[in-house]
Protein backbone atom coordinates (compact mmCIF):
# COMPACT_ATOMS: atom_id res chain seq x y z
CA UNK A 1 0.00 0.00 0.00
CA UNK A 2 1.38 3.43 -0.96
CA UNK A 3 1.70 6.06 1.60
CA UNK A 4 -1.29 8.71 1.11
CA UNK A 5 1.41 11.79 1.43
CA UNK A 6 3.91 10.20 -1.33
CA UNK A 7 0.82 9.09 -3.17
CA UNK A 8 -0.58 12.86 -3.14
CA UNK A 9 2.84 14.14 -4.28
CA UNK A 10 3.08 12.09 -7.24
CA UNK A 11 -0.21 12.45 -7.88
CA UNK A 12 -0.29 16.15 -7.64
CA UNK A 13 0.26 18.89 -11.10
CA UNK A 14 3.27 20.74 -11.06
CA UNK A 15 2.59 24.01 -9.71
CA UNK A 16 1.64 26.87 -12.27
CA UNK A 17 4.71 28.47 -13.40
CA UNK A 18 4.85 31.78 -12.52
CA UNK A 19 4.84 34.57 -14.88
CA UNK A 20 6.09 38.01 -14.52
CA UNK A 21 3.77 40.78 -15.23
CA UNK A 22 5.00 43.08 -17.81
CA UNK A 23 6.60 46.49 -17.05
CA UNK A 24 3.65 48.56 -18.21
CA UNK A 25 4.40 52.74 -19.07
CA UNK A 26 0.68 53.06 -18.09
CA UNK A 27 -1.51 51.70 -15.11
CA UNK A 28 -2.76 48.47 -15.55
CA UNK A 29 -6.43 49.40 -16.01
CA UNK A 30 -5.57 51.89 -18.94
CA UNK A 31 -2.61 49.08 -20.74
CA UNK A 32 -6.12 46.54 -20.46
CA UNK A 33 -8.06 49.18 -22.00
CA UNK A 34 -5.58 49.68 -24.74
CA UNK A 35 -5.49 46.14 -25.56
CA UNK A 36 -9.06 45.76 -26.20
CA UNK A 37 -9.29 48.94 -28.11
CA UNK A 38 -6.78 46.66 -30.16
CA UNK A 39 -8.89 43.96 -30.31
CA UNK A 40 -11.63 45.89 -31.21
CA UNK A 41 -9.62 47.78 -34.37
CA UNK A 42 -8.32 44.39 -35.70
CA UNK A 43 -11.83 42.65 -35.53
CA UNK A 44 -12.86 45.63 -37.89
CA UNK A 45 -10.15 44.95 -40.15
CA UNK A 46 -10.46 41.24 -40.23
CA UNK A 47 -14.36 41.70 -41.17
CA UNK A 48 -13.51 43.98 -43.93
CA UNK A 49 -10.74 41.57 -45.36
CA UNK A 50 -13.59 39.11 -45.20
CA UNK A 51 -16.06 41.05 -47.04
CA UNK A 52 -13.94 41.96 -49.41
CA UNK A 53 -13.06 38.86 -50.55
CA UNK A 54 -16.61 38.17 -50.84
CA UNK A 55 -17.30 40.99 -53.30
CA UNK A 56 -14.22 39.69 -54.81
CA UNK A 57 -15.27 36.25 -55.24
CA UNK A 58 -18.86 37.51 -56.89
CA UNK A 59 -17.08 39.91 -59.35
CA UNK A 60 -14.01 38.21 -60.52
CA UNK A 61 -15.69 35.40 -60.35
CA UNK A 62 -19.89 34.87 -60.50
CA UNK A 63 -22.17 32.52 -59.09
CA UNK A 64 -21.96 34.60 -55.85
CA UNK A 65 -23.89 31.95 -53.51
CA UNK A 66 -21.46 29.44 -54.38
CA UNK A 67 -18.08 32.01 -54.31
CA UNK A 68 -19.19 33.45 -51.03
CA UNK A 69 -19.80 29.53 -49.35
CA UNK A 70 -16.34 28.46 -50.22
CA UNK A 71 -14.76 32.30 -49.19
CA UNK A 72 -16.45 31.76 -45.86
CA UNK A 73 -15.55 28.14 -45.10
CA UNK A 74 -12.21 28.23 -45.92
CA UNK A 75 -12.17 31.27 -43.61
CA UNK A 76 -13.91 29.90 -41.05
CA UNK A 77 -11.53 26.09 -40.98
CA UNK A 78 -8.32 28.61 -41.54
CA UNK A 79 -9.50 30.37 -38.14
CA UNK A 80 -9.40 27.32 -36.25
CA UNK A 81 -6.38 25.87 -37.61
CA UNK A 82 -4.65 29.50 -36.91
CA UNK A 83 -6.07 29.13 -33.33
CA UNK A 84 -4.39 25.79 -32.65
CA UNK A 85 -0.87 27.37 -34.14
CA UNK A 86 -0.76 30.28 -32.12
CA UNK A 87 -0.55 27.90 -29.31
CA UNK A 88 2.62 27.65 -30.17
CA UNK A 89 3.57 31.57 -30.02
CA UNK A 90 2.07 32.02 -26.59
CA UNK A 91 5.53 32.16 -24.74
CA UNK A 92 6.23 35.12 -26.73
CA UNK A 93 2.76 36.66 -26.84
CA UNK A 94 3.82 40.35 -27.60
CA UNK A 95 6.67 39.38 -30.39
CA UNK A 96 3.75 36.68 -31.86
CA UNK A 97 1.05 39.20 -31.88
CA UNK A 98 3.54 42.08 -33.88
CA UNK A 99 4.51 39.26 -36.43
CA UNK A 100 0.88 38.45 -37.01
CA UNK A 101 0.04 41.45 -37.48
CA UNK A 102 2.64 42.77 -39.94
CA UNK A 103 1.58 40.25 -42.22
CA UNK A 104 -1.95 40.10 -41.80
CA UNK A 105 -1.47 43.56 -42.86
CA UNK A 106 0.29 43.19 -45.57
CA UNK A 107 -1.28 40.17 -47.17
CA UNK A 108 -5.16 41.24 -46.34
CA UNK A 109 -3.97 44.91 -47.90
CA UNK A 110 -2.72 43.58 -50.80
CA UNK A 111 -4.98 41.10 -51.47
CA UNK A 112 -7.63 42.95 -53.55
CA UNK A 113 -4.79 44.27 -55.71
CA UNK A 114 -2.96 40.61 -56.38
CA UNK A 115 -6.57 38.93 -57.10
CA UNK A 116 -7.56 41.92 -59.57
CA UNK A 117 -3.78 41.31 -61.35
CA UNK A 118 -4.97 37.11 -61.72
CA UNK A 119 -8.11 38.10 -62.89
CA UNK A 120 -6.74 40.72 -65.40
CA UNK A 121 -3.77 39.16 -66.80
CA UNK A 122 -3.83 35.63 -66.24
CA UNK A 123 -7.53 35.12 -66.52
CA UNK A 124 -8.49 33.34 -63.49
CA UNK A 125 -8.41 33.94 -59.83
CA UNK A 126 -9.86 31.22 -57.61
CA UNK A 127 -6.49 29.45 -57.14
CA UNK A 128 -5.56 33.39 -55.65
CA UNK A 129 -9.04 33.77 -54.09
CA UNK A 130 -8.76 30.43 -51.84
CA UNK A 131 -5.23 30.68 -50.92
CA UNK A 132 -5.89 34.27 -49.78
CA UNK A 133 -9.06 32.92 -48.00
CA UNK A 134 -6.64 30.30 -45.99
CA UNK A 135 -3.63 32.67 -45.70
CA UNK A 136 -5.63 35.51 -43.81
CA UNK A 137 -7.73 32.93 -41.97
CA UNK A 138 -5.10 31.45 -40.16
CA UNK A 139 -3.71 34.88 -39.46
CA UNK A 140 -7.40 36.18 -38.19
CA UNK A 141 -7.68 32.54 -36.06
CA UNK A 142 -4.46 33.39 -34.33
CA UNK A 143 -4.98 36.82 -33.29
CA UNK A 144 -7.22 35.73 -30.24
CA UNK A 145 -5.15 33.11 -28.22
CA UNK A 146 -2.65 35.38 -28.05
CA UNK A 147 -4.39 38.77 -27.53
CA UNK A 148 -5.93 36.65 -24.35
CA UNK A 149 -2.37 35.76 -23.46
CA UNK A 150 -1.28 39.50 -23.41
CA UNK A 151 -4.64 40.69 -21.23
CA UNK A 152 -4.09 37.51 -18.84
CA UNK A 153 -0.44 38.86 -18.39
CA UNK A 154 -1.61 42.52 -17.43
CA UNK A 155 -4.39 42.07 -15.07
CA UNK A 156 -4.62 38.20 -14.35
CA UNK A 157 -8.44 37.24 -14.07
CA UNK A 158 -11.27 34.23 -14.30
CA UNK A 159 -11.31 32.86 -17.99
CA UNK A 160 -14.87 33.41 -18.15
CA UNK A 161 -14.48 37.51 -17.43
CA UNK A 162 -11.39 37.41 -20.10
CA UNK A 163 -13.32 35.76 -22.71
CA UNK A 164 -16.39 37.49 -22.44
CA UNK A 165 -14.53 41.26 -22.59
CA UNK A 166 -12.22 40.40 -25.45
CA UNK A 167 -15.25 38.77 -27.47
CA UNK A 168 -17.16 41.95 -26.21
CA UNK A 169 -14.39 44.11 -28.35
CA UNK A 170 -14.38 41.63 -31.27
CA UNK A 171 -17.69 41.42 -31.98
CA UNK A 172 -18.39 45.17 -31.64
CA UNK A 173 -15.01 46.29 -34.25
CA UNK A 174 -16.50 43.24 -36.69
CA UNK A 175 -20.05 45.50 -36.81
CA UNK A 176 -18.19 48.57 -37.40
CA UNK A 177 -16.12 46.80 -39.73
CA UNK A 178 -19.02 45.55 -41.45
CA UNK A 179 -20.75 48.82 -41.84
CA UNK A 180 -17.72 50.27 -43.18
CA UNK A 181 -17.09 48.42 -45.92
CA UNK A 182 -20.29 49.13 -47.90
CA UNK A 183 -21.06 52.41 -46.47
CA UNK A 184 -17.39 54.19 -46.25
CA UNK A 185 -14.40 52.02 -47.72
CA UNK A 186 -16.20 50.65 -51.13
CA UNK A 187 -18.05 53.94 -52.19
CA UNK A 188 -15.74 56.35 -51.22
CA UNK A 189 -12.06 54.37 -51.80
CA UNK A 190 -12.90 51.30 -54.01
CA UNK A 191 -12.07 47.87 -53.51
CA UNK A 192 -8.54 48.59 -53.73
CA UNK A 193 -7.74 51.30 -51.88
CA UNK A 194 -10.02 50.37 -49.18
CA UNK A 195 -8.34 47.23 -48.57
CA UNK A 196 -4.98 48.97 -48.72
CA UNK A 197 -6.07 51.54 -46.00
CA UNK A 198 -7.92 48.90 -43.64
CA UNK A 199 -4.00 47.11 -43.59
CA UNK A 200 -2.44 49.99 -42.99
CA UNK A 201 -4.71 50.70 -39.82
CA UNK A 202 -4.47 47.19 -38.72
CA UNK A 203 -0.03 47.32 -38.88
CA UNK A 204 -0.12 50.26 -37.04
CA UNK A 205 -3.19 49.08 -34.56
CA UNK A 206 -0.64 45.77 -34.10
CA UNK A 207 2.77 47.47 -33.93
CA UNK A 208 1.48 50.41 -31.65
CA UNK A 209 0.25 47.67 -29.25
CA UNK A 210 3.46 45.75 -28.77
CA UNK A 211 5.92 48.19 -29.29
CA UNK A 212 4.39 51.26 -27.16
CA UNK A 213 3.06 48.66 -24.45
CA UNK A 214 5.11 45.83 -23.82
CA UNK A 215 8.12 47.12 -25.53
CA UNK A 216 9.95 46.94 -22.22
CA UNK A 217 10.05 43.09 -22.02
CA UNK A 218 10.93 42.66 -25.56
CA UNK A 219 14.88 42.32 -26.18
CA UNK A 220 16.53 44.72 -28.87
CA UNK A 221 16.50 42.97 -31.42
CA UNK A 222 13.20 41.84 -31.15
CA UNK A 223 11.38 45.70 -31.15
CA UNK A 224 14.17 46.53 -34.20
CA UNK A 225 12.86 43.41 -36.20
CA UNK A 226 9.23 44.29 -35.71
CA UNK A 227 10.01 48.20 -35.90
CA UNK A 228 11.66 47.38 -39.32
CA UNK A 229 8.83 44.91 -40.27
CA UNK A 230 5.89 47.27 -39.36
CA UNK A 231 7.82 50.26 -41.50
CA UNK A 232 8.43 47.73 -44.85
CA UNK A 233 4.84 46.65 -44.28
CA UNK A 234 3.43 50.44 -44.51
CA UNK A 235 6.05 51.30 -46.91
CA UNK A 236 4.37 48.94 -49.29
CA UNK A 237 0.95 49.49 -48.78
CA UNK A 238 1.89 53.36 -49.01
CA UNK A 239 3.68 52.62 -52.39
CA UNK A 240 0.69 50.35 -53.57
CA UNK A 241 -1.65 52.95 -52.42
CA UNK A 242 0.04 55.46 -55.08
CA UNK A 243 0.29 53.10 -57.80
CA UNK A 244 -3.74 52.05 -57.03
CA UNK A 245 -4.59 54.57 -59.93
CA UNK A 246 -1.95 53.24 -62.70
CA UNK A 247 -2.78 49.56 -61.66
CA UNK A 248 -6.50 50.28 -62.14
CA UNK A 249 -5.98 51.81 -65.63
CA UNK A 250 -3.40 48.65 -66.68
CA UNK A 251 -6.02 46.12 -64.98
CA UNK A 252 -8.71 47.55 -67.16
CA UNK A 253 -6.54 47.54 -70.46
CA UNK A 254 -5.38 44.03 -70.19
CA UNK A 255 -9.09 42.93 -69.25
CA UNK A 256 -10.85 44.42 -71.58
CA UNK A 257 -7.76 44.90 -74.65
CA UNK A 258 -8.82 48.86 -75.52
CA UNK A 259 -8.84 51.12 -72.76
CA UNK A 260 -11.92 51.77 -70.99
CA UNK A 261 -13.59 55.05 -72.92
CA UNK A 262 -15.62 55.29 -69.25
CA UNK A 263 -15.03 53.23 -66.47
CA UNK A 264 -17.94 54.28 -63.87
CA UNK A 265 -18.58 52.68 -60.18
CA UNK A 266 -22.30 53.26 -59.26
CA UNK A 267 -24.34 52.93 -56.19
CA UNK A 268 -24.82 49.34 -58.08
CA UNK A 269 -22.40 48.10 -60.23
CA UNK A 270 -19.27 49.07 -61.99
CA UNK A 271 -20.48 50.74 -65.67
CA UNK A 272 -17.25 50.13 -68.41
CA UNK A 273 -17.59 51.53 -72.28
CA UNK A 274 -14.92 51.02 -74.43
CA UNK A 275 -14.56 51.54 -77.97
CA UNK A 276 -15.36 54.95 -80.11
CA UNK A 277 -18.67 56.88 -80.25
CA UNK A 278 -19.64 55.43 -83.42
CA UNK A 279 -22.48 53.69 -82.23
CA UNK A 280 -21.42 50.27 -83.98
CA UNK A 281 -18.49 51.06 -86.62
CA UNK A 282 -14.78 52.31 -86.32
CA UNK A 283 -14.90 55.95 -86.02
CA UNK A 284 -12.14 58.88 -86.29
CA UNK A 285 -12.44 61.68 -83.49
CA UNK A 286 -10.03 63.76 -84.54
CA UNK A 287 -7.05 60.40 -84.01
CA UNK A 288 -6.47 57.15 -84.26
CA UNK A 289 -9.39 54.47 -85.77
CA UNK A 290 -11.31 53.19 -82.55
CA UNK A 291 -12.98 49.95 -81.94
CA UNK A 292 -16.40 49.66 -81.97
CA UNK A 293 -18.25 50.76 -78.46
CA UNK A 294 -18.99 47.30 -75.93
CA UNK A 295 -20.65 48.09 -72.55
CA UNK A 296 -19.17 46.13 -69.22
CA UNK A 297 -21.13 45.52 -66.15
CA UNK A 298 -18.97 44.76 -63.64
CA UNK A 299 -16.61 43.06 -65.87
CA UNK A 300 -19.28 41.25 -68.15
CA UNK A 301 -19.76 42.32 -71.55
CA UNK A 302 -23.66 43.46 -71.74
CA UNK A 303 -23.83 44.41 -75.22
CA UNK A 304 -21.98 45.38 -77.76
CA UNK A 305 -22.23 47.84 -80.94
CA UNK A 306 -21.21 45.06 -83.73
CA UNK A 307 -24.16 42.45 -82.48
CA UNK A 308 -26.27 43.67 -79.60
CA UNK A 309 -29.36 43.89 -82.65
CA UNK A 310 -29.66 40.20 -82.42
CA UNK A 311 -30.12 40.31 -78.54
CA UNK A 312 -32.64 42.84 -78.94
CA UNK A 313 -34.33 42.05 -81.93
CA UNK A 314 -34.88 38.32 -80.33
CA UNK A 315 -36.08 39.99 -77.23
CA UNK A 316 -38.50 42.46 -78.45
CA UNK A 317 -39.77 41.17 -81.75
CA UNK A 318 -41.47 38.20 -81.06
CA UNK A 319 -43.32 39.72 -77.83
CA UNK A 320 -44.94 42.80 -80.12
CA UNK A 321 -45.77 40.20 -83.03
CA UNK A 322 -48.90 38.50 -80.85
CA UNK A 323 -51.35 41.43 -80.10
CA UNK A 324 -51.33 44.73 -78.85
CA UNK A 325 -48.02 46.62 -78.08
CA UNK A 326 -49.25 49.79 -76.83
CA UNK A 327 -48.14 49.96 -73.45
CA UNK A 328 -44.50 48.39 -72.74
CA UNK A 329 -42.31 47.40 -69.67
CA UNK A 330 -39.06 46.82 -69.49
CA UNK A 331 -37.61 45.32 -66.49
CA UNK A 332 -33.90 46.01 -66.49
CA UNK A 333 -32.70 47.38 -69.92
CA UNK A 334 -31.26 50.52 -68.44
CA UNK A 335 -28.76 50.99 -71.44
CA UNK A 336 -32.17 52.21 -73.52
CA UNK A 337 -31.44 49.13 -76.25
CA UNK A 338 -34.62 47.67 -75.78
CA UNK A 339 -36.40 50.58 -75.85
CA UNK A 340 -34.73 51.44 -78.53
CA UNK A 341 -36.49 48.37 -80.70
CA UNK A 342 -39.76 49.14 -78.92
CA UNK A 343 -40.10 52.87 -80.13
CA UNK A 344 -40.01 51.32 -83.77
CA UNK A 345 -43.52 50.42 -83.54
CA UNK A 346 -45.73 54.29 -83.95
CA UNK A 347 -48.23 52.57 -82.29
CA UNK A 348 -46.19 52.09 -79.22
CA UNK A 349 -47.74 54.77 -76.90
CA UNK A 350 -45.78 54.28 -73.93
CA UNK A 351 -42.40 52.59 -72.54
CA UNK A 352 -41.63 52.11 -68.63
CA UNK A 353 -38.21 50.96 -67.57
CA UNK A 354 -37.21 50.12 -64.55
CA UNK A 355 -33.63 49.57 -63.86
CA UNK A 356 -32.00 49.87 -60.28
CA UNK A 357 -28.63 51.51 -61.62
CA UNK A 358 -29.36 55.40 -62.31
CA UNK A 359 -25.77 55.68 -63.35
CA UNK A 360 -26.06 53.67 -66.10
CA UNK A 361 -29.36 55.34 -67.21
CA UNK A 362 -27.36 58.86 -67.13
CA UNK A 363 -24.75 57.79 -68.68
CA UNK A 364 -27.09 55.96 -71.82
CA UNK A 365 -28.36 59.58 -71.94
CA UNK A 366 -25.50 61.46 -72.06
CA UNK A 367 -22.31 59.36 -73.54
CA UNK A 368 -22.11 60.33 -76.91
CA UNK A 369 -21.54 56.93 -78.49
CA UNK A 370 -24.27 54.69 -75.69
CA UNK A 371 -26.92 57.63 -77.00
CA UNK A 372 -26.12 57.36 -80.34
CA UNK A 373 -26.54 53.33 -80.00
CA UNK A 374 -29.96 53.56 -78.56
CA UNK A 375 -30.76 56.28 -80.71
CA UNK A 376 -31.89 58.72 -77.71
CA UNK A 377 -34.32 56.56 -76.37
CA UNK A 378 -34.73 56.99 -73.24
CA UNK A 379 -35.53 60.85 -73.86
CA UNK A 380 -38.29 60.05 -75.85
CA UNK A 381 -41.23 61.19 -74.63
CA UNK A 382 -43.26 58.13 -74.90
CA UNK A 383 -40.29 56.47 -72.42
CA UNK A 384 -40.67 56.77 -68.78
CA UNK A 385 -37.56 55.87 -66.39
CA UNK A 386 -38.01 54.39 -62.92
CA UNK A 387 -34.76 54.21 -60.85
CA UNK A 388 -35.31 51.38 -58.80
CA UNK A 389 -35.10 47.10 -57.56
CA UNK A 390 -37.64 45.32 -60.63
CA UNK A 391 -38.79 43.04 -57.78
CA UNK A 392 -39.65 45.74 -55.51
CA UNK A 393 -41.46 47.88 -58.30
CA UNK A 394 -43.44 45.01 -59.26
CA UNK A 395 -44.18 44.48 -56.14
CA UNK A 396 -45.42 47.97 -54.57
CA UNK A 397 -45.81 50.26 -57.65
CA UNK A 398 -46.94 48.24 -60.62
CA UNK A 399 -50.33 47.54 -58.92
CA UNK A 400 -51.22 51.18 -58.71
CA UNK A 401 -50.12 51.96 -62.42
CA UNK A 402 -51.98 48.72 -64.01
CA UNK A 403 -55.16 50.18 -62.18
CA UNK A 404 -54.73 53.47 -63.38
CA UNK A 405 -53.32 53.31 -67.13
CA UNK A 406 -54.77 49.28 -67.76
CA UNK A 407 -52.03 46.39 -67.27
CA UNK A 408 -49.08 45.79 -70.12
CA UNK A 409 -49.24 44.41 -73.57
CA UNK A 410 -45.42 43.02 -73.39
CA UNK A 411 -43.21 42.69 -70.43
CA UNK A 412 -39.46 42.70 -71.20
CA UNK A 413 -37.52 41.00 -68.93
CA UNK A 414 -34.19 42.21 -70.10
CA UNK A 415 -31.93 41.06 -67.00
CA UNK A 416 -28.54 39.74 -66.40
CA UNK A 417 -29.34 36.22 -66.44
CA UNK A 418 -29.67 33.29 -64.01
CA UNK A 419 -26.31 33.52 -63.29
CA UNK A 420 -25.71 36.50 -61.67
CA UNK A 421 -25.81 37.80 -58.37
CA UNK A 422 -29.43 38.88 -58.26
CA UNK A 423 -30.33 36.19 -60.27
CA UNK A 424 -32.31 33.96 -57.72
CA UNK A 425 -34.79 36.60 -56.90
CA UNK A 426 -35.23 38.03 -59.85
CA UNK A 427 -35.51 34.62 -62.03
CA UNK A 428 -37.51 32.99 -59.72
CA UNK A 429 -41.29 32.26 -59.20
CA UNK A 430 -42.35 34.83 -57.06
CA UNK A 431 -40.76 37.35 -59.43
CA UNK A 432 -42.48 35.91 -62.70
CA UNK A 433 -45.69 35.98 -60.47
CA UNK A 434 -45.73 39.62 -60.15
CA UNK A 435 -44.70 40.02 -63.77
CA UNK A 436 -47.84 38.07 -64.59
CA UNK A 437 -50.02 40.19 -62.50
CA UNK A 438 -49.06 43.32 -64.37
CA UNK A 439 -49.46 41.48 -67.85
CA UNK A 440 -52.94 42.29 -70.03
CA UNK A 441 -55.34 39.09 -70.16
CA UNK A 442 -53.89 38.51 -73.94
CA UNK A 443 -50.28 40.02 -72.81
CA UNK A 444 -47.09 38.03 -73.21
CA UNK A 445 -43.96 38.43 -71.55
CA UNK A 446 -40.40 37.76 -73.23
CA UNK A 447 -37.43 36.85 -70.57
CA UNK A 448 -33.49 36.69 -71.38
CA UNK A 449 -33.08 33.35 -69.93
CA UNK A 450 -29.04 32.69 -70.22
CA UNK A 451 -27.40 30.46 -72.55
CA UNK A 452 -28.80 27.63 -73.45
CA UNK A 453 -25.58 25.71 -74.65
CA UNK A 454 -23.02 26.80 -71.94
CA UNK A 455 -26.09 26.94 -68.85
CA UNK A 456 -28.96 24.48 -70.01
CA UNK A 457 -29.65 23.50 -66.36
CA UNK A 458 -29.94 27.20 -65.97
CA UNK A 459 -31.95 27.99 -68.53
CA UNK A 460 -34.55 25.07 -68.59
CA UNK A 461 -34.96 25.79 -64.53
CA UNK A 462 -35.76 29.77 -65.76
CA UNK A 463 -38.68 28.31 -68.05
CA UNK A 464 -39.99 25.27 -65.28
CA UNK A 465 -40.15 28.64 -63.08
CA UNK A 466 -41.91 30.98 -65.55
CA UNK A 467 -44.31 27.62 -65.83
CA UNK A 468 -45.11 27.47 -62.21
CA UNK A 469 -46.30 30.68 -61.95
CA UNK A 470 -49.11 30.09 -63.91
CA UNK A 471 -47.57 30.49 -67.76
CA UNK A 472 -47.38 29.10 -71.06
CA UNK A 473 -43.86 29.25 -72.09
CA UNK A 474 -42.29 28.78 -75.91
CA UNK A 475 -38.43 28.55 -75.82
CA UNK A 476 -36.22 30.06 -78.77
CA UNK A 477 -32.69 31.03 -78.94
CA UNK A 478 -30.71 33.38 -81.19
CA UNK A 479 -27.26 33.06 -82.40
CA UNK A 480 -24.25 35.25 -81.64
CA UNK A 481 -20.43 35.99 -81.40
CA UNK A 482 -18.19 36.84 -78.69
CA UNK A 483 -16.74 40.36 -80.35
CA UNK A 484 -13.01 39.80 -81.41
CA UNK A 485 -12.42 43.06 -80.05
CA UNK A 486 -13.44 42.75 -76.47
CA UNK A 487 -10.12 40.92 -75.57
CA UNK A 488 -9.82 38.03 -73.11
CA UNK A 489 -12.01 35.40 -72.23
CA UNK A 490 -15.28 36.48 -73.76
CA UNK A 491 -18.35 37.04 -71.61
CA UNK A 492 -22.08 37.01 -72.83
CA UNK A 493 -24.89 39.05 -71.42
CA UNK A 494 -25.15 36.40 -68.52
CA UNK A 495 -21.25 36.46 -67.60
CA UNK A 496 -20.44 32.92 -69.54
CA UNK A 497 -16.97 33.08 -69.92
CA UNK A 498 -16.01 31.83 -73.51
CA UNK A 499 -12.89 30.16 -74.48
CA UNK A 500 -11.42 33.54 -76.34
CA UNK A 501 -12.51 36.34 -78.62
CA UNK A 502 -14.75 35.15 -81.62
CA UNK A 503 -16.16 32.30 -80.57
CA UNK A 504 -19.75 31.23 -80.89
CA UNK A 505 -21.95 31.67 -78.43
CA UNK A 506 -26.32 32.22 -78.26
CA UNK A 507 -28.79 34.00 -76.23
CA UNK A 508 -31.34 31.70 -74.62
CA UNK A 509 -35.02 33.47 -74.62
CA UNK A 510 -38.60 32.75 -73.27
CA UNK A 511 -41.89 34.04 -74.73
CA UNK A 512 -44.28 33.54 -72.61
CA UNK A 513 -48.47 33.89 -72.05
CA UNK A 514 -51.63 33.42 -70.19
CA UNK A 515 -51.97 30.74 -73.50
CA UNK A 516 -49.04 29.43 -75.58
CA UNK A 517 -48.12 32.09 -77.23
CA UNK A 518 -47.41 32.38 -81.56
CA UNK A 519 -43.65 32.44 -81.79
CA UNK A 520 -43.59 34.65 -85.14
CA UNK A 521 -42.70 38.13 -86.28
CA UNK A 522 -45.55 40.33 -87.19
CA UNK A 523 -45.90 42.01 -90.55
CA UNK A 524 -46.08 45.28 -89.64
CA UNK A 525 -42.61 44.97 -87.83
CA UNK A 526 -40.06 47.27 -88.91
CA UNK A 527 -37.11 45.70 -91.41
CA UNK A 528 -34.77 43.93 -88.78
CA UNK A 529 -31.25 43.12 -88.95
CA UNK A 530 -30.80 39.56 -88.31
CA UNK A 531 -34.31 38.05 -86.92
CA UNK A 532 -36.00 36.49 -89.89
CA UNK A 533 -39.10 33.56 -89.07
CA UNK A 534 -36.65 31.13 -90.17
CA UNK A 535 -34.09 32.00 -87.64
CA UNK A 536 -37.02 31.95 -84.93
CA UNK A 537 -38.04 28.36 -85.97
CA UNK A 538 -34.90 26.67 -85.98
CA UNK A 539 -34.04 28.25 -82.76
CA UNK A 540 -36.93 26.77 -80.88
CA UNK A 541 -36.74 23.56 -82.89
CA UNK A 542 -32.55 23.40 -81.72
CA UNK A 543 -33.69 23.53 -77.75
CA UNK A 544 -36.72 21.23 -78.46
CA UNK A 545 -34.18 18.69 -78.64
CA UNK A 546 -32.17 19.79 -75.68
CA UNK A 547 -35.42 19.95 -73.59
CA UNK A 548 -34.47 18.99 -69.51
CA UNK A 549 -37.51 17.91 -67.98
CA UNK A 550 -38.42 17.13 -64.42
CA UNK A 551 -37.00 20.33 -63.20
CA UNK A 552 -38.55 22.23 -59.92
CA UNK A 553 -38.95 26.12 -60.18
CA UNK A 554 -36.57 28.29 -58.16
CA UNK A 555 -38.21 30.11 -55.42
CA UNK A 556 -36.67 32.71 -53.22
CA UNK A 557 -36.59 30.57 -50.36
CA UNK A 558 -35.16 27.31 -52.51
CA UNK A 559 -33.25 29.19 -55.53
CA UNK A 560 -32.47 26.32 -57.86
CA UNK A 561 -29.72 27.59 -60.44
CA UNK A 562 -25.72 27.15 -60.72
CA UNK A 563 -26.42 23.35 -60.71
Amino acid sequence: MIDPPVALTAGARRPPEIVRPPRLPVPAGVGRLLVLVVVFLCAACGLVYELELVALSSYLVGDSVTQTSVVLSVMVFAMGVGSLLAKRLRCRAAVGFGAVEAVLALVGGVSAMALHACFAWFGQSRSALVGFSLVIGVLIGAEVPLLMTLIQRIRNQDAGGAVADLFAADYVGALVGGLAFPFLLLPVLGQLTGALVTGGVNAVAGGALVLGLFGRDLSVRARRSLLAANALVLALLATCTALAGPFERAAREAVYDTGPRVALQTDVQEVVLTGGTGGGRADRDGGPVRTPLALYLDGRLRADATDEYRYHEALVHPATAGGPHGRALVLGGGDGLAARELLRYDDVESVTVVDRDGGLVRLARTDPGLARLNHRALDDPRVRVVTADAFDWLRWDARREVRRDGPYDVVLADLPGPGSTAGAQLYSREFYGLAARALAPDGRLAVHAGPPRARPHDFWTVEATVRAAGLRTVPYRMPGRVPAHAGGPGRDPSGTVHAGPGTARSWGFLLAGRTTPGLRLSPAAPPLRSLTPALLRSGRAALDRTRLTGLPPSTLMHPRYGG
